[in-house]
């Protein structure tokens, strides 16, 4: 049985107009008191009431998170640890990543597949830890889905004799916190035990920590912001006491849901339900470096058939960076795209915003794949007024990462 088509939305903070108001369903993280007494702006976002900014404008807090550090909440997505014998090749069977040739301590950024159309479900990270369980982190947007297809496909692959199991872990038992920025690794080690030294924490490394005082706290060398940064997974009862630590510290300010979305945007990172959907596979998202070359010359992953006939033919459209040429309101998601000598129309914005960094405004979209092509001139209309834009590499701004040095 295939994975299923999943319609997963996801909201945001005004690059997109929320798909569907809360009522009392929805839910807090166990730091919402914290958010509001430290002056931040609660919106519905995901099915969870989430700070949008605190008293820093957005493009203040995006700011301080170049050039300094940020916290932020990100309690709402969902973890889960998968344990028994054969989790690695449960895992193997829905998501594209080569598990059981990574690293323990290893994490990976993967991909749910619809199995019949070879549609992006939901990107996750994957970590093989040194316990005996693997830890994944998946969506807020998704989570129901996501929880729903685990289980349904658990129940299929354990009826054939295979031993694995899941462990959804409530976001009031178990919280996750990401301190991103430059000086992001001074002020985690400075509240690390001794034992652990983060300058041999590379990115992408995830190891278990002592951290504020609070034993057996996951860390993961990862974020989204395009710096080096961790994010750190906490038991829920004490992530209010690690938060004000951190936050007491100078370099520390916290930041919403607005600094979120374009300091990832400015890192060319997609969003589920806007960038990457069931819609759009990984050859059209330039995102087939995260299948290995083993699995596509096994043939054996999610949606193989489809997408390695796609990459072998040619996609007919492609993901791209895009840079308005005009100053002016920043092109937001949902707007067309235009071949500038005859009008046609040739894609579409999938989110757009100012650039605090490079003081201009980007987007990301598709694109014909005859328009792909970087420094291509296209266009599109903002009330009613053709804008001029042209096609650009991403990340639009040099990633930071903490990367191992190459021998």
């Amino acid at each position: 049985m295939s994975l299923f088509k999943l319609n997963c939305k996801l909201t945001f903070f005004k690059l997109r107009p929320p798909a569907r108001s809360y009522g009392s369903d929805v839910k807090k993280t166990r730091l919402h008191e914290f958010h509001v007494r430290h002056g931040g702006k609660m919106v519905p976002f995901a099915g969870y009431m989430m700070p949008v900014k605190y008293a820093d404008s957005i493009a203040s807090s995006h700011l301080h998170t170049r050039r300094q550090c940020s916290l932020f909440d990100v309690s709402h997505m969902l973890q889960t640890k998968i344990r028994g014998r054969h989790r690695e090749q449960f895992m193997e069977r829905i998501c594209v990543t080569d598990i059981q040739n990574m690293g323990t301590g290893k994490s990976a950024l993967s991909l749910f597949i619809d199995d019949r159309t070879g549609g992006i479900l939901d990107d996750l990270i994957i970590t093989k830890t040194d316990g005996d369980f693997l830890y994944m982190v998946t969506n807020a947007g998704c989570k129901e889905q996501d929880t729903r297809m685990l289980t349904e496909q658990l129940s299929i692959f354990k009826s054939s004799g295979h031993e694995a199991s899941l462990e959804f872990l409530d976001s009031d038992e178990q919280s996750l916190l990401a301190l991103q920025g430059p000086s992001s690794a001074a002020v985690l080690q400075s509240f690390v035990d001794g034992s652990t030294h983060l300058s041999t924490l590379y990115f992408m490394d995830s190891i278990t920590a002592t951290v504020c005082g609070v034993p057996d706290c996951r860390v993961t060398r990862c974020g989204y912001t395009g710096e080096d940064g961790f994010e750190i997974s906490v038991p829920s009862d004490r992530v209010e006491a690690i938060a004000e630590s951190f936050v007491a510290q100078d370099d520390v300010k916290l930041a919403g849901l607005g600094a979120r979305d374009t300091l990832r945007l400015e890192a060319g990172m997609c969003l589920h339900g806007s960038d990457i959907s069931a819609e759009t596979t990984p050859v059209e998202a330039a995102l087939m470096w995260t299948i290995s070359r083993k699995r596509r010359d096994e043939r054996r992953f999610p949606g193989a058939t489809v997408i390695l006939k796609q990459l072998s033919d040619g996609a007919q459209r492609k993901r791209v960076g895009l840079v308005q040429k005009a100053h002016g309101a920043p092109v937001r998601g949902g707007a067309v795209l235009f071949d500038v000598a005859n009008g046609e129309k040739i894609g579409s914005v999938t989110s757009g915003c100012p650039s605090p960094t490079l003081s201009q405004n980007i987007a990301m979209g598709y694109v014909d794949s005859k328009f792909a092509k970087n420094g291509t001139e296209i266009q599109t209309e903002v009330r009613g007024q053709k804008i001029p834009m042209v096609v650009t590499k991403m990340p639009f701004v040099k990633p930071n990462y903490y990367s191992k040095p190459k021998k």
